[in-house]
């Protein structure tokens, strides 16, 4: 691996981004993400899509400031008006997170895909990675999983209005305002989006290696609605089993969670939430204010453990 005095984050540490030091005020956030269709919808795709890809830069504590657009496209077997809806819910939502489209790329390809290259900035001083959690922390996420298994079920024609309407909302949804109020605190300790992983592999990528281990509160994790029948119907994406064979080895199921939620926590989310260990006092502060700010589903969902080192114990 070359190392570079300037280099706050690159590819040792499975971080959102790369965050590279410009001076002592500034450091460059740099992101890059992109995959097939999620829904039907080409706008609510394209919308879908950005929030996922700008969400890296909030993880990181930065403000997104720049975008590119990352397209393939079967230009012979799609229709062109696709791709224009998909690139116009992008831009819009590029907008909304006040950043600027600045160009991109495209390529013909057999199967549409579409997503962002991000670039912001943070002060290189309040960097946040995803490991660093401390013993005693309060864990917050922000969003409601599940949004995996719903996609799943939309792909089978078995979920509902309701259920693709909350999924939606949930996968549109910037983190920008909670990235905003985080900004606030400085005493946080380590910060990820919950995404491909799931929760319970994002959590583990923040305790691995370390002196601290977790504990999950199985009941306190918003769920979107649906998930629950899906999901005790074996109706779950193929990454879920991956994401769980993967991690199990540093996962405990107690008996308080059923074997149904414990397999939601490995759903691979598309734009989750953001997962943020820092000190019980400001935990309960954040998190108030992000229920006054509209972030509903936000909740304090466990704890850092000093006695589970590297391990998760989900009650």
């Amino acid at each position: 691996m070359i190392e570079h005095p300037n280099l706050i984050a690159g590819m040792e540490g499975s971080e959102d981004a790369g965050v590279y030091k410009l001076t002592d005020e500034t450091a460059l956030i740099q992101t890059l993400d992109f995959f097939t269709p999620v829904v039907d919808d080409p706008y609510t795709f394209g919308q879908v899509a950005a929030a996922n890809s700008l969400s890296d830069v909030y993880a990181m504590g930065g403000k997104p400031l720049t975008a590119m657009n990352i397209i393939c496209f079967p230009i012979n077997s799609m229709d062109i008006s696709i791709l224009q809806e998909t690139l116009l819910g992008g831009l819009d939502k590029i907008r909304e997170a006040g950043a600027l489209l600045v160009g991109g790329h495209s390529v013909e390809d057999n199967e549409f895909k579409y997503g962002l290259s991000v670039t912001g900035v943070v002060h290189p001083e309040r960097v946040l990675l995803n490991k660093g959690a401390k013993a005693g922390d309060k864990l917050i996420l922000t969003k409601p999983v599940g949004t995996g298994i719903i996609n799943t079920a939309i792909k089978g024609k078995l979920a509902g209005d309701e259920h693709i309407a909350a999924s939606v909302a949930c996968m549109t949804e910037l983190n920008k305002k909670a990235a905003e109020l985080m900004a606030e605190y400085t005493g946080i300790h380590a910060c990820t989006d919950v995404t491909g992983f799931g929760l319970l592999g994002h959590a583990s990528e923040m305790i691995e290696g370390s002196d601290c281990g977790m504990v999950i509160d199985s009941h306190s994790v918003s769920i979107l609605p649906g998930v629950r029948g899906f999901a005790e119907t074996g109706i779950m994406p193929a990454g879920l089993h991956r994401n769980k064979n993967f991690r199990i080895n540093m996962v405990s199921k107690e008996s308080g969670c059923p074997e149904w939620l414990f397999d939601v926590f490995f759903d691979p989310q598309t734009s989750g939430g953001l997962l943020i260990s820092l000190p019980s006092n400001d935990a309960k502060s954040l998190l108030k204010r992000m229920k006054e700010a509209g972030l509903e589903d936000a909740a304090i969902i466990g704890e850092v453990s000093r006695t589970l080192k590297g391990k998760i114990s989900v009650i």
